[in-house]
C-alpha cells in the first residue's frame, strides 16, 4: 500500500502441555516456548510496529516464587527489544547460578519469563497513544493467583463510553476510558465475582481459604466470565487473556470481524492472529490450523484440557476483507490466491481503458504488497493477448508467412518495474513548498522503459487518502511521458470510517468522500445534501447505542461509481500533470467473488455489521460537518 494505514494489531498465545524437561530432551532446550514466541511475533511483525510486549505463567509454583513476569516495549524495533531484555535477565540470572543449567526445575524456579502459558503482543499505535502504558499486554494484579489477569488483544470498540460507565456503576473507578482498560476491568470484575462465589461456596463445606485454592481453581468456569464480560461489547475484537494459576483463553467477536487461527497437539495449544505464522513456526500443514469460529473461545485450563465453548451467539460473518487485501501476509495460501483473483477481476475494466491495446502497454505496481495482485492483473493480460493472436493467425491464414508467424508469437506482456520507493528519504523540513518537493521524491521511478506512445497501468492496493498518489507517485510516473496513466486499486472506494481496529476514522481524509463532495457542489446539491444528513445524524444522536441506520450513504447516492472514479482521478491529477490520468477502482460484487470467506465491506458500502458502526458513521459526519477535526471514537 502506498500509504501506510495503522491498525490493530496481532497476537499469539502459547499453552506447553508438557513439563519443561520434556522439551529439553525432545529439542534440545527449555526455552522453547520462549523461542516459538519469538518466532510468531516476528512472523506478524507486519501487523504492528509502534510497540510489542510479552508475557508468561509459571505453573504450580510454591508460595514466595515469582510466577507472572512481563515485558512491555515501544522502542524502534519492540519485538527485538523485548526479547533481547527476557536473554539478558536470563543470563544475568545463569551468570549468578551456572549450576542451574543442567536442572530444569532450578531454571522454572529462578529464570523469569520461563514457563508453560505465554501471550505476545504487537501493536500499531492508532491514534497517538504509543507510550508504554498503551502497550499491550495488560496486568491486573492480585494476591490471590487466580485472581491475577493479563489481557492482550486486536480489537476496538465502539461503545467505549458506555463499557465505562457500566464499570462506575458497578462501583469501579478506572483510571482511564481506553478500550483495553475497560475490556480487561470488565473481565476482572466477573473474576473476582466468581472466585467469591466459589470460596463462599466451599467455606460452606468447611474448606478455609487456603485449602480452598486448588479447588477455585479447578471449579473455576472461564467460559461463564467471558459471557458476562462480554455481553455489551460492540466491536471487532479477538481477546486473548491468562489468569495468574495457568487458565487461558483466546475470545473471538460474534461477526468474526478481526481473525484468529489456532493449532493444537498433544505438545501445544496455539493461537495466533494469522494462519501462515502457526505454520511457519510450528512446521504444520495448511489443514491443521483452524480459524476460531465468530462468537467462540478457545479456552485451556491448568490441567491442560481444551474447550471450544460459544460465548456469543455468532452473527451474520463479517470478517474484515482488509485482512485479504493488504494487511495479513500474502503466504496464507488462500490470501495468496485472492489477491491473485482481485488484480485478475480488474482486467476487463483495464482492458477498456487501454483500448485492448496491449501491445503498447506497461504494466506494473506500487511496492510491494500489491505484487500479488499484480500478477493476477497481468496473468489475465497475458489471456488477452493471447487472445489477440489467435485473432491475428485466424485473419491472416490464408496468406500466413513463416516470418509474420515468429513475429505475432513473439509478441510479449510488457512488464516492468516502474516505481521503487526510496526508504532512506526523510522529509527534515517543516515549510511546506520545501517539503512537499521532498515529498514528490519518495518514489523513483525506471527510466527508458516508456515511450510516449505508451499506456502506463500501475496496481495498488488501495486508494485511501490518495496523498501519496498526488504529491509523489503521479508526479514521478508522470516525468516517463505515457501517453494515459492508469491507477488501478484492487480495493473498491472507500468512502467510510472504520471502527474495529483499523485507523480511518475521518470522513474528510478519504479521496472518495472528497470527490462525492466536489460533484455535490458542481449539480449545486451541496448544501441541502449534508444539512439533510446532519439533521438525521443529530436526531439519531439521542439514541446512539440504537443507531439502525448509516445517514452518510446519501452523499454518494445521486452518482455512479464510475463518476466518483473519474472525480477521483480528476482531485489527483492537478495542473502539472501533462498525461492524461484514469483511476479504476474494485467494485464491491468482485471483492466477494475474490474474497468469498471475508465479506467485511462497511467501509466500502456503509453497511456496518453492529449499532456501533452506525453511531460512528453519523458522529464522523456531524464533526465533518461542524468542522471538528476529532475522531469519531
Amino acid at each position: 500500500m502506498s500509504e501506510l494505514i495503522k491498525h490493530e494489531c496481532g497476537i499469539a498465545t502459547l499453552r506447553l502441555l508438557k513439563p519443561l524437561s520434556y522439551y529439553k530432551e525432545k529439542y534440545g532446550s527449555a526455552f522453547y516456548g520462549i523461542n516459538k514466541m519469538y518466532l510468531m511475533l516476528e512472523k506478524q511483525h507486519n501487523r504492528g510496529q509502534d510497540g510489542a510486549g510479552f508475557a508468561s505463567v509459571k505453573l504450580d509454583m510454591e508460595p514466595g516464587n515469582r510466577y507472572i513476569s512481563r515485558v512491555r516495549s515501544n522502542e524502534a524495533q519492540p519485538i527485538q527489544d523485548i526479547f533481547k531484555k527476557i536473554n539478558e535477565r536470563i543470563n544475568e540470572e545463569v551468570e549468578l547460578h551456572p549450576e542451574i543449567l543442567e536442572d530444569i526445575d532450578s531454571q522454572k524456579k529462578q529464570l523469569p519469563y520461563l514457563g508453560e502459558v505465554y501471550l505476545g503482543h504487537v501493536r500499531y499505535g492508532t491514534y497517538g497513544k504509543n507510550g508504554i502504558e498503551s502497550v499491550h499486554p495488560f496486568l491486573r494484579q492480585n494476591n490471590w493467583m487466580h485472581r491475577n489477569l493479563i489481557v492482550a488483544g486486536n480489537f476496538n470498540m465502539t461503545n467505549v463510553n458506555e463499557l465505562f460507565e457500566n464499570l462506575v456503576e458497578l462501583g469501579q473507578h478506572p483510571k482511564e476510558k481506553a478500550d483495553t482498560v475497560t475490556v480487561m476491568e470488565k473481565i476482572g470484575h466477573f473474576l473476582d465475582s466468581e472466585v467469591g462465589k466459589l470460596y463462599k461456596k466451599l467455606k460452606e463445606k468447611g474448606y478455609n481459604k487456603k485449602e480452598a485454592s486448588p479447588h477455585i481453581v479447578e471449579q473455576l468456569k472461564v467460559h461463564k466470565i467471558l459471557r458476562k464480560s462480554s455481553k455489551d461489547w460492540d466491536g471487532g475484537y479477538v481477546i486473548a487473556g491468562m489468569l495468574g494459576h495457568g487458565d487461558s483463553f483466546v475470545l473471538r467477536d460474534p461477526n468474526g470481524i478481526r481473525p484468529a487461527y489456532y493449532y493444537k497437539d498433544d505438545e501445544v495449544v496455539v493461537v495466533a492472529s494469522e494462519r501462515p505464522v502457526i505454520q511457519t513456526a510450528f512446521n504444520v500443514d495448511y489443514e491443521d490450523v483452524h480459524e476460531l469460529e465468530p462468537g467462540q473461545a478457545i479456552i485451556t485450563k491448568k490441567d491442560g484440557s481444551v474447550h471450544f465453548k460459544t460465548i456469543l451467539k455468532p452473527r451474520e460473518r463479517k470478517a474484515c476483507s482488509f485482512e485479504r487485501i493488504y494487511f495479513s501476509r500474502g503466504s496464507d495460501a488462500e490470501i495468496y490466491k485472492e489477491r491473485k483473483n482481485l488484480g485478475r477481476l480488474l482486467m476487463p475494466e483495464v482492458l477498456k481503458a487501454i483500448d485492448y491495446d496491449t501491445m503498447n502497454s506497461v504494466f506494473s505496481f506500487i511496492p510491494n504488497t500489491a505484487e500479488t495482485s499484480f500478477y493476477g492483473m497481468v496473468e489475465a493480460a497475458q489471456d488477452e493477448l493471447n487472445y489477440q493472436k489467435n485473432q491475428a493467425i485466424l485473419k491472416e491464414k490464408e496468406g500466413l508467412t513463416d516470418e509474420r508467424l515468429s513475429e505475432i508469437l513473439s509478441l510479449r506482456l510488457r512488464t516492468e518495474k516502474i516505481a521503487v520507493k526510496d526508504v532512506k528519504l526523510r522529509t527534515f523540513i517543516a515549510e511546506d513548498s520545501s517539503r512537499d518537493d521532498l515529498v514528490a521524491h519518495v518514489y523513483d521511478v525506471t527510466y527508458g522503459v516508456v515511450k510516449p506512445t505508451d499506456n502506463l497501468v500501475v496496481i495498488d492496493d488501495s486508494i485511501v487518502r490518495g496523498t501519496t498518489l498526488k504529491k509523489s507517485i503521479l508526479k514521478m510516473l508522470d516525468r516517463l511521458n505515457p501517453k494515459k496513466i492508469i491507477i488501478v486499486s484492487s480495493a473498491p472506494q472507500i468512502r467510510y470510517p472504520d471502527c474495529y481496529g483499523i485507523d480511518m476514522a475521518k470522513l474528510e481524509d478519504f479521496v472518495a468522500f472528497q470527490a462525492a463532495v466536489s460533484l455535490l457542489k458542481e449539480r449545486g446539491i451541496y448544501k441541502e445534501t449534508v444539512d439533510a444528513i446532519y439533521d438525521k445524524c443529530k436526531d439519531q444522536s439521542e439514541f446512539a447505542h440504537q443507531a439502525e441506520q448509516n445517514h452518510v450513504k446519501a452523499m454518494y447516492e445521486p452518482f455512479s461509481y464510475e463518476e466518483v472514479s473519474d472525480r477521483i482521478a480528476k482531485l489527483l491529477s492537478d495542473e502539472s500533470i501533462n498525461s492524461e490520468v484514469k483511476v479504476i477502482y474494485q467494485t464491491v460484487d468482485k471483492l466477494h467473488e475474490a474474497c468469498p470467506k471475508n465479506l467485511g465491506d462497511w467501509y466500502f458500502t456503509g453497511d456496518y455489521p453492529t449499532k456501533g458502526g452506525n453511531k460512528v458513521v453519523n458522529k464522523a459526519f456531524m464533526n465533518f460537518y461542524e468542522g471538528k477535526n476529532d475522531r469519531a471514537y
